[in-house]
């Protein structure tokens, strides 16, 4: 009896709002000034000879009400006639901000703001708005600002104009920050750890010694990973908070239990069945290495990313990484299983902003092209590639959905900058000056192709070199780079000799194998040495005219993380000039070895240390010509004359057989962090030594070495460059140079 009452009751309410339900033949709508009819009938998908009912009904209004257009709609169905009445929302005429100069802090409030001109306004809409304001301020330190607003209408128009006044006040200082509980940490340490620092008069550049409550939400993210890092796994900053001394000022407590040190105990691989156990051999390398020592959040993520690192390698593009852990007393154990995630393929890749570069320029540093898996290790690398052009001031991408759910389409948006420059270089030292210049093109017609201008004048020698680089030449994916440089160095009064050169050059360079380059050219040369009555002996066995045909080549193994402003792995380069046809034979070796290694992930510190060692010998146990003698790169020993070191023949620098550096330097946090500006601190260390011709002249086999700093910065008449350096040894002939400087002007 009772489900018959049931089923009853439901066909009852069933018919019922079939009953409402009602075809709507005409629409009128009344109260609208500013919309049209049409407008709202489109606004609320309103159409003719459609059935609607209540929930319907509910649709139309809700999607009305959504516009913000409307501040009361009323909706009715009556024989057949959908009426609407409405009563618009004022329009807003105009908003002004008052009180507030700075023009960054105005640009921040109008780009937050929801509410334009010209935009239909609404109570809630503008109230939100002031709450935005009010943190905009905050966040930057102004926690006492006042915001008052008032609102003037316009009846007959039915606008307004909206007024907010601001008064920023004065900024909330940190005047204290002090680290209570099971902290087991220093406080000179923590103090390091986080963000936020305590005010101090000489503190005037630095934003950090305001109140912000991001940067607050930061400090607590920043010591629980540094604990974390430190085998505290279950540190727990319990709270945090802000009290408000004299001078509007606060004292900044964090509450901190440390817990007890967690140790790695067990690690497991888990693959799936088609991978390659081999493949994840150095993985497994990783875990008997970190077993039984110390647990560190940064060796966990080490792990993560050279398992994500190996598999997009081996091109298994698609995997999730879920971590299980098992803690045991003190000791933690970690399983990773590798599973197969969702399958996504690159559908198309937009370029957008490239106004004057062509769009293969671009395409052709692609790794992950379209149709191809998105892979994300190789798209990042794709993405550096483009940086790294160095012509564009920068590069945003954005992966949106595509036709299908598997498919991807990416944006990249590229800035464009002046990529040719004209730059002045000089030396200042202890002996005289060097001046020298330049022109270059990085993006000549913007096709890519690299264009450079060298000229370098000293008292002695003038030299000029040009050179013509064009990647992907044919579509080959090599680059072809050809050059022509000549140079007079003039001592016929000072040592006694002359050399004249005239030279040209034809090469390539691709990508042999996965990251090893491979760089082979034909240089000729045709060189003219001179003496007179004052040239040493030596020196005056080398007068003729000398034509040389070398074979060179050079490989390159880079395995950095990224080519533009890399932070960890290496590169390692080996380069050599081999005689075809060639008067003394020489043969060069140069080895390069620079390792790269981020020291705080904090203050973005990286350290960068490079080996650089090269050798002349002649094949035929003839003396190596002058001209052919080895110097120290003088970028790779500051605080020296460039060629001015090493041993001395007749008064004359005539460079070694053997050249030897180490370079050691780091950018400086916080100075480094100014967008435009890079600023360095170097350590070099050199030797030039070697005189095959004369056992009578000194080797001068002396460490050289120098430390300062390096600063560049992009100014706005183009980027300058200069460097302060201090010998720390050095041999008594040597000539030293303090300063050094270089300025450009972009086009």
């Amino acid at each position: 009896m009772l489900k018959i009452f049931l089923k009853s009751l439901a066909v009852f309410l069933i018919l019922i709002n079939i009953s409402k339900a009602e075809i709507v033949k005409k629409i009128e709508i009344s109260g609208n000034k500013r919309i049209t009819s049409e407008t709202i009938a489109v606004l609320g998908s309103i159409s003719l000879n459609e059935e609607y009912d209540d929930a319907k009904l509910n649709s139309v209004l809700k999607k009305l009400y959504k516009t913000n257009f409307f501040s009361n709609i009323k909706l009715t169905i009556q024989n057949s006639v959908m009426n609407i009445e409405v009563i618009e929302n004022p329009i807003i005429e105009k908003i002004e901000i008052t009180g507030i100069k700075n023009k960054n802090l105005l640009k921040a409030v109008n780009d937050e703001m929801s509410l334009r001109n010209r935009m239909s306004y609404t109570d809630a809409q503008f109230n939100r708005d002031l709450n935005v304001i009010k943190n905009i301020f905050k966040s930057s330190g102004f926690y006492f600002a006042k915001i008052d607003s008032s609102i003037t209408k316009d009846e007959k128009l039915n606008a307004i104009k909206l007024t907010i006044n601001i008064d920023k006040g004065e900024r909330a200082k940190i005047k204290e920050i002090v680290f209570i509980g099971d902290k087991k940490i220093k406080d000179k340490k923590l103090l390091e750890v986080i963000t936020s620092e305590e005010h101090k008069f000489w503190k005037f550049i630095s934003n950090k010694v305001f109140l912000n409550e991001s940067l607050i939400n930061l400090d607590q993210r920043l010591l629980t990973n540094y604990y974390r890092n430190l085998g505290y796994y279950k540190v727990k900053i319990l709270n945090s908070f802000a009290e408000l001394k004299q001078n509007n000022s606060f004292k900044i407590i964090y509450n901190i239990d440390a817990g007890e040190k967690y140790f790695f105990n067990d690690f497991n691989l888990n693959l799936p069945s088609d991978y390659e156990e081999k493949d994840f051999d150095q993985i497994k390398k990783i875990f008997s290495k970190l077993k039984g020592s110390i647990y560190t959040l940064d060796n966990l993520n080490l792990i993560l990313e050279e398992i994500d690192y190996v598999a997009s390698l081996r091109l298994y593009d698609f995997i999730d990484i879920n971590v299980n852990e098992k803690i045991i007393d003190n000791k933690i154990n970690f399983t990773f299983d590798v599973v197969d995630s969702e399958k996504f393929y690159v559908e198309k890749i937009n370029i957008l902003g490239n106004y004057v570069t062509i769009e293969e320029v671009i395409r052709n540093k692609f790794i992950v092209d379209e149709g191809d898996p998105l892979n994300n290790l190789l798209f990042n690398k794709s993405v550096d590639q483009i940086r790294s052009l160095g012509i564009f001031k920068s590069v945003k991408t954005e992966i949106k959905d595509g036709s299908d759910t598997n498919l991807k389409v990416v944006n990249i948006k590229v800035e464009e900058k002046p990529t040719g420059e004209i730059s002045l270089g000089a030396g200042v030292g202890t002996n005289g000056s060097t001046i020298g210049g330049g022109i270059k093109e990085k993006n000549f017609l913007g096709k890519g192709i690299n264009l450079t201008s060298e000229l370098d004048i000293s008292e002695d020698a003038l030299k000029g070199k040009f050179v013509y680089s064009k990647p992907n030449f044919a579509y080959s994916d090599n680059t072809l780079f050809t050059s022509i440089n000549s140079s007079t160095s003039d001592f016929l009064t000072d040592y006694g000799y002359k050399i004249s050169d005239i030279g040209m050059s034809l090469g390539t360079r691709f990508e042999q194998y996965e990251n090893l380059f491979f760089s082979p050219e034909l240089s000729l040369s045709i060189e003219d040495l001179k003496t007179n009555s004052t040239a040493s002996t030596n020196l005056k066995k080398q007068e003729g005219s000398y034509e040389d045909l070398y074979f060179n080549y050079g490989f390159d193994y880079d395995l950095r993380d990224s080519s533009f402003r890399p932070t960890k792995g290496s590169k390692t380069s080996f380069y050599q000039q081999l005689p075809i046809i060639s008067g003394n034979n020489e043969i060069v070796n140069i080895g390069v070895f620079t390792q790269y290694k981020t020291l705080s992930k904090k203050s973005d510190l990286v350290g960068k240390a490079s080996v650089y060692l090269k050798a002349v010998n002649s094949l035929e146990d003839s003396d190596v010509r002058i001209s052919k003698r080895a110097q120290v790169p003088s970028n790779r020993l500051r605080g020296f004359q460039r060629g001015k070191i090493g041993p001395i023949d007749n008064g004359d620098f005539i460079g070694g057989n053997y050249v030897s550096t180490l370079n050691l330097s780091t950018n400086l946090p916080g100075l480094s962090s100014i967008e435009a500006l890079d600023f360095n601190y170097f350590i070099d260390i050199a030797n030039v030594w070697g005189v095959d011709y004369s056992s009578d002249i000194d080797e001068s086999n002396v460490l050289r070495s120098s430390t300062g700093i390096a600063l560049d910065v992009f100014t706005p008449i183009g980027p300058l460059s200069f460097s302060f350096a201090k010998p720390i040894t050095q041999k008594n002939t040597d000539i030293t140079e303090t300063f050094r400087f270089n300025l450009g002007t972009t086009f």
